[in-house]
């Protein structure tokens, strides 16, 4: 029986693939084998040395300690793509509030109730006010292109824009993906001097920590509309805040803001709602249940944001399965299969992967493999975590 924690309320769509003859899933529950988050804060919770794997239901991990859980053997499994359609709404949405003053021409119109008969002649002679630009035809740049990004730029294509795009990393699925009419930037700084609107995909680390500064703003056509979409800390508020006030940045739209930038008449804010929408929900929650499935059950790592990706299909029904993570050292593998071969055990399959200093094995054996080897397989230096399945 494995036991799930939810440390959020999760999908019924999801939680109705476990099994419950096999699966037990609480809010409070002992020594679970894995956890189901979507936003709880996991940085200062003390991780149970049961759980085995922690899925979160959504793209983003800045609520887990994914460093000290790879240190022990914890894969952390997120949803990328399960939400893009509705951040993806919502930057089209964006990119319409940014232009047409559609937020203070609402505000003001709601400001007329008490006015009786005279609000339709106010309506007609008010709206000079809130004059704003179509998007169609207009240069829209697009930094990063992963699920959302590939989704926002195909859009805008469609809506009449002209679409550039800047990703260094891109995958070949997201290239695959592209629209053929979307431009290749020739560099960050390129396409922040010709677009019109900006709009940032990026995931938050160290390297993009800051990305829009002072320094890129610079570099920003004047005038310009900012998106932000994707995290807070992409941005430096304090140097956008004096770009909003010099008019470099006519506009900034994000679903991050700070105090500061809520008192700034030029910035449309608004709770993080990209992911609020019942389909996105559901699509996280199913897709964080499957992964975190299929490797309780068989292993396989698919989306893990700290350990490779590795798949071996089902556990074979004649034999084991033993999973392995080590560091990425050299003569891991052959330590490994000394130990097994030392106890006899023969290997039918295996697939070895790693991923920056972690890596991950799936080792198919005839027959199971006693307490004794597993004992000494996890006490060879460089191993983090063994676990046998099947058998």
């Amino acid at each position: 029986m494995h036991k799930i924690q939810t440390l959020n309320k999760i999908s019924t769509l999801g939680l109705e693939l476990l099994p419950r003859d096999s699966y037990e899933v609480a809010s409070e529950i002992l020594n679970p084998d894995a956890i189901l988050v979507r936003s709880a804060n996991m940085l200062t919770l003390e991780i149970p040395p049961s759980v085995k794997a922690i899925a979160r239901a959504g793209a983003g991990v800045n609520n887990v300690p994914v460093p000290a859980c790879s240190e022990r053997g914890i894969v952390v499994f997120n949803t990328p793509g399960a939400n893009a359609n509705g951040v993806k709404e919502l930057v089209i949405a964006g990119l319409l509030l940014s232009s047409r003053k559609i937020v203070p021409g609402l505000i003001w119109a709601k400001g007329l109730v008490g006015k009786g008969d005279e609000v339709p002649k106010l309506i007609e002679k008010g709206k000079s006010d809130f004059v704003g630009p179509e998007i169609k035809g207009k240069r829209l740049g697009v930094v990063g292109l992963g699920a959302i990004g590939v989704m926002v730029a195909n859009d805008a294509v469609e809506l009449g824009m002209q679409v550039s795009g800047y990703d260094p990393f891109i995958s070949v699925d997201a290239a695959w993906g592209l629209s053929r009419n979307v431009k290749r930037a020739r560099g960050l700084e390129s396409l922040l001097a010709e677009s019109d609107y900006v709009t940032l995909h990026v995931p938050l680390n160290d390297q993009t920590k800051g990305l829009i500064n002072r320094e890129r703003l610079a570099d920003l056509k004047k005038g310009a509309r900012l998106l932000n979409f994707a995290r807070g800390g992409l941005v430096n508020n304090a140097d956008l805040r004096e770009a909003l006030a010099a008019g470099r940045v006519s506009v900034y739209v994000t679903d991050f803001p700070d105090e500061g930038l809520l008192k700034l008449d030029n910035v449309v804010a608004f709770p993080h709602l990209g992911a609020s929408t019942p389909e996105a929900e559901d699509n996280c929650a199913v897709m964080a249940v499957n992964q975190l499935r299929d490797f309780l059950e068989n292993g396989n790592v698919r989306n893990a944001v700290n350990y490779p990706d590795c798949d071996m299909g089902l556990t074979p029904r004649d034999g084991g399965r033993i999973l392995l993570a080590n560091k990425n050292i050299p003569n891991m593998v052959g330590q490994v299969t000394t130990i097994l071969a030392s106890a006899k055990i023969n290997i039918a399959d295996m697939i070895n992967k790693h991923r920056g200093d972690m890596a991950y094995n799936i080792i198919d054996i005839d027959g199971k493999v006693d307490d004794a080897t597993v004992s000494t397989l996890k006490s060879t230096e460089g191993v983090i975590m063994v676990r046998f399945i099947g058998g």
